[in-house]
């Protein structure tokens, strides 16, 4: 198993902008997946995850604003793949999110389990 603990994720209106036709990935998107990384590459040391994943968040957000939990998976989903863990997020079989206690900042706790 591999757990991590990631930084509250920008919205997806933030992540992505519109420019001359194509969606590019904004300052806060590129800040985003390079603190994903970093966590990712302190966290573990072993090889890019091939086969079949579970993946359970626990998401502290960072206030009481009301927030849809489904919108805020995409971001820190992409960060994971982009930064290696595994090949693509399809190989998620089954994904859990909670919504757990207010904290500063937010935060969202992660782990990561699949058969080796």
């Amino acid at each position: 198993m591999i757990s991590l603990e990631l930084p509250w994720p920008p919205s997806m209106n933030q992540m992505w902008r519109n420019v001359n036709g194509r969606t590019v990935l904004c300052a806060p998107g590129r800040r985003y997946r390079k603190l994903v990384a970093d966590v990712c590459l302190l966290a573990r040391a072993g090889k890019q995850l091939s086969g079949r994943v579970r993946v359970d968040i626990v998401a502290y957000p960072p206030d009481r604003r009301q927030r849809d939990l489904d919108n805020m998976l995409k971001a820190p989903l992409d960060a994971l793949t982009h930064a290696g863990v595994w090949l693509d997020d399809s190989q998620i079989d089954r994904l859990l999110i909670e919504r757990g206690e207010v904290c500063k900042g937010g935060r969202l706790l992660v782990a990561i389990s699949y058969e080796e």
